[in-house]
């Protein structure tokens, strides 16, 4: 990085190239994300799969809505959501990995203890998949009453909404637990 004096004393940048360091950890963010991606996708129809979308996904969201709503009748079915007056199908993508892919990619290549990365992937896993419940239940309700409300939900603001809040969480845990000269003192040891 090269850099210049200005007339105030203080120092500009005039290379506009990323430093080294910046590249290599985009380079390994795609890289963790797309094996990450690549591997669920290799695992699909099989045992990791129904467990996440059957029993995690459907099962809990069954019995939240059943709690929730008794007299709208849900039942679970494999992937679905089942009930008189309509259900939903919840496919791979939908069950909020690929946002915990997003996250985890994030939380490894961000400059931090490697205790901050792993608790930071966890919790963030969990808050993804707790919001991703919400949605489900959500996009479950709106199919069932408004299926146009339903398409511009699932196609765009809850997937948006999903990675916008696992960003939030990525930001705030950077700042406490970040190696940066700010956050150093905030930083959880090895």
């Amino acid at each position: 990085m090269s850099g210049e004096l200005d007339q105030s004393g203080g120092a500009h940048r005039t290379d506009s190239r990323l430093p080294k360091s910046t590249l290599w950890r985009l380079v390994f963010f795609l890289g963790v994300f797309a094996a990450l991606q690549g591997l669920y996708g290799a695992a699909k129809g099989g045992w990791l799969e129904h467990l996440v979308i059957d029993k995690f996904t459907v099962q809990t969201a069954a019995w939240l809505i059943d709690t929730a709503s008794p007299d709208v009748g849900v039942e679970p079915a494999g992937s679905r959501l089942k009930a008189p007056g309509g259900g939903i199908n919840v496919l791979n993508g939908c069950e909020g990995m690929d946002v915990v892919f997003l996250l985890a990619a994030a939380m490894l290549v961000a400059p931090m203890s490697w205790r901050a990365r792993l608790l930071g992937i966890l919790s963030g896993t969990l808050v993804v998949l707790l919001l991703n419940q919400a949605r489900v239940i959500a996009l479950f309700y709106a199919f069932r009453s408004d299926r146009s409300l339903f398409d511009v939900l699932h196609g765009v603001v809850s997937p948006l909404l999903l990675i916008v809040a696992a960003a939030m969480f990525f930001i705030e845990w950077l700042q406490h637990f970040g190696s940066s000269p700010t956050a150093a003192g905030n930083a959880i040891d090895d």
